[in-house]
C-alpha cells in the first residue's frame, strides 16, 4: 500500500488576500484529497531542509513577508533537489517574498500590478485543453483583480486572459492588449510548479471551475519526478 502523501500549507503576510480563510480551504481540499495536511502560520516551517525534503508538496498562501536567506535555499532546495511540488494561487505565491528572486525563479512569475483592482470582469480562456490540470474545463469569467505579471518565458500556459480589459484604465493601455497567463506550470530542478493568478478573496479561489483547477493542480504537482 502506497504511504500517504504529505503537504504543508504556510498562510500568512498580507491579510486584505484572506490568508487564514484560503489556508483553511486548501487544508481541507487537500484532506480530502487524501494528503496528511500540516497547517502553519510562521515562515518558520521553512526552517527545517530535511523536514521539507520529506514532503510531497508545498502550497505558500504569504502575501509579501521576507524569506530569510537560509529558508529561501530550504524552500528552493527541496523543490529543486527533493523533487516536492510546489502549487498555489495570487499574490499567495507569486507576490510572495519580492526580495527573494530565486524564490521567483522558482515559481514563474511576479505580479506588478492590477489596474482596475478587484472589480475586473475578465474571460480566462483554456490554452490546453489536453493537460490533466485543464482537461474538459471552458473558458470561465472572473470577477476580481486581473493580474499584470512578469513571467519566466519557459512556463507552460495552460490559461492565459487578455489584458486590458476595455474601459480599464493604466500605463498599459498605449502598448495595446496582450495575451497575459493566467494558470501555468514549469519544472525547477526535479520539482514540479503549478500557479494560477486567481484568487483575491476566498469566494474568488472557491468558486467553481478555480476549485477544481486548484486541486488538479495541487494533485500534478505532487506527483512529481520522484
Amino acid at each position: 500500500m502506497a504511504a500517504q502523501q504529505k503537504a504543508l500549507v504556510v498562510w500568512g503576510g498580507w491579510d486584505g488576500h484572506q490568508p487564514k480563510e484560503v489556508g483553511e480551504l486548501f487544508r481541507r481540499v487537500l484532506g480530502e484529497e487524501g494528503f496528511h495536511v500540516e497547517l502553519s502560520d510562521t515562515l518558520d516551517a521553512f526552517n527545517d531542509v530535511a523536514k521539507l525534503s520529506e514532503l510531497d508538496l508545498i502550497v505558500p498562501h504569504w502575501t509579501c513577508g521576507q524569506l530569510k536567506p537560509e529558508q529561501q535555499a530550504a524552500l528552493t532546495g527541496a523543490v529543486r533537489n527533493a523533487g516536492v511540488g510546489i502549487a498555489g494561487c495570487h499574490g499567495g505565491m507569486c507576490d510572495a517574498f519580492r526580495n527573494s528572486c530565486e524564490y521567483q525563479f522558482m515559481t514563474g512569475g511576479q505580479w506588478v500590478s492590477h489596474p482596475g483592482n478587484d472589480k475586473v470582469r475578465y474571460t480566462v480562456r483554456m490554452k490546453d485543453r489536453a493537460h490533466p490540470i485543464t482537461e474538459g474545463i471552458k473558458d470561465f469569467e472572473v470577477l476580481s483583480e486581473q493580474y499584470y505579471m512578469h513571467v519566466d518565458p519557459a512556463v507552460k500556459v495552460l490559461a492565459d486572459t487578455v489584458f486590458p480589459v476595455p474601459g480599464v484604465d493604466g500605463p498599459h493601455v498605449p502598448n495595446g492588449q496582450v495575451n497575459m497567463p493566467v494558470l501555468w506550470t514549469k519544472m525547477y530542478g526535479k520539482g514540479r510548479v503549478f500557479y494560477s493568478s486567481i484568487g483575491h478573496q476566498v469566494s474568488n479561489v472557491e468558486a467553481e471551475p478555480h476549485l477544481t483547477i486548484m486541486r488538479r493542480g495541487f494533485r500534478w504537482a505532487a506527483e512529481g519526478m520522484r
